[in-house]
């Protein structure tokens, strides 16, 4: 306990460089544990978007499909659908078809991709469907219904309500088309999506390619992405039973958004990383230049009889409590940034438009962040175990200190 006292008035003997390098650590931990529940705030909207208008947290396909997306290897879904709904943790199943094809009106013709849908099951988690009223909706899984691209209903010159053909490759080998009627316009922010996307009802696709009953993929969306781990394998036992498919997860259905995140995540770690090695270099200067001020009152010390053991374990100690007091208040003041940007959020709408696409997935321009306590622990700890490692070199000299040249020290 004298230990602990002695160590405790040492630090507040220069109370200016104390305070310097006590808000200085504080300071770091409270940015890096802001900056990380940020990140993973943004990366949990946009994971969320993703899963919904793409493949699903956990997406099941023919053996085969994700290496070139043939059209050729559908699969009929049977009662998969509904089994797989029966799991608990799973919110919904969206079976889609895909079918590359061409779009015609009367004056133009594009390459579009026609995407066979569920629109009941489809407008409850779509976000591109979200802003659509129940007149814009398809009506059925057979009607001539379409829901088509912002973009691509331009190129076209087309307009609500009116009709075009879209042709594609039948079973057979032959070109049908379909003639269709616009009913709702998407308008996702992503370019490449608003000039080539056509929704239709999955039967009416399915006839189109001569493949009734027929589809490519079957979107798993769960209740919250942290049950990935418990359902997955549930997934993977059920699909079992048709030994051509396979049961995936979203990173692997959908590697641009699951490499986008990886890179940003990378790129924050080596910030934090630099923001560390300051915080190291600033203990390391505090302690050493405490010790240096100190010299002589640690010649006399040992000259009394004390040990170098003893002079490095009140360094160890003071660097403790450095780190401990360092960390308490950086994890408040973090844990009152994280709260603003949880609840408040980093509005961008005056710096981008009013969407922002990132890894192909679009997101709001209003960045929040999540609560992820246990980092912010593990931080705090790391922090403390840093300015331990940081006064390994102050101690160290400290121990080495000659009696007689440093009771002449000035």
């Amino acid at each position: 306990m004298d230990t602990f006292r002695l160590a405790w008035k040492n630090l507040w003997r220069n109370r200016r460089r104390t305070l310097i390098t006590l808000t200085a650590i504080a300071f770091s931990i409270m940015l890096v544990q802001a900056s990380h529940n940020l990140s993973f705030g943004v990366y949990e909207r946009m994971v969320d978007s993703g899963v919904r208008a793409g493949s699903g947290h956990i997406a099941v396909y023919r053996d085969g499909y994700l290496d070139g997306r043939e059209e050729t290897l559908n699969f009929n879904d049977g009662n998969l659908v509904n089994e797989i709904e029966a799991l608990e943790g799973v919110s919904r199943v969206l079976p889609r078809l895909y079918i590359p094809g061409l779009a015609q009106s009367s004056r133009e013709s594009r390459g579009i991709l026609l995407i066979g849908v569920d629109p009941e099951r489809e407008k409850l988690f779509n976000p591109f469907l979200q802003k659509l009223t129940d007149d814009e909706m398809i009506r059925s899984t057979d009607a001539r219904d379409a829901i088509i691209g912002w973009r691509l209903m331009d190129e076209l010159q087309i307009r609500p309500g009116q009709k075009f053909v879209v042709t594609a490759q039948h079973s057979d080998g032959t070109l049908h088309g379909e003639l269709l009627r616009v009913r709702g316009v998407v308008q996702s922010g992503i370019k490449d999506i608003d000039s080539s996307l056509i929704m239709v009802g999955r039967e009416r696709a399915a006839l189109l390619i001569g493949q009734p009953g027929k589809t490519h993929e079957l979107a798993i969306i769960l209740r919250t992405a942290k049950l990935d781990r418990q359902v997955f394998p549930k997934v993977a036992e059920l699909v079992k039973k048709q030994p051509e498919l396979q049961a995936v997860a979203w990173e692997t259905a959908m590697p641009n958004l699951a490499n986008a995140i990886k890179l940003d995540y990378a790129s924050s770690q080596f910030i934090f990383l630099i923001i560390l090695a300051i915080v190291t270099i600033g203990v390391i200067n505090t302690l050493l230049m405490s010790v240096m001020e100190r010299m002589r009152e640690f010649g006399v010390i040992l000259a009394l009889g004390s040990t170098p053991l003893r002079l490095r374990w009140t360094i160890l100690v003071e660097a403790c409590l450095l780190g401990a007091v360092a960390a308490l208040l950086g994890s408040l003041l973090g844990s009152l940034a994280t709260w603003y940007l949880w609840s408040v959020g980093i509005n961008l709408e005056t710096f981008v438009p009013e969407t922002l696409e990132f890894g192909g997935v679009v997101f709001e321009p209003v960045l929040r962040a999540t609560w992820d306590i246990a980092w912010m622990i593990k931080i705090a700890f790391y922090v403390v175990g840093l300015t331990l490692l940081a006064s390994l070199y102050p101690a160290v000299k400290a121990g080495r200190i000659a009696p007689v040249e440093a009771m002449r020290h000035h």
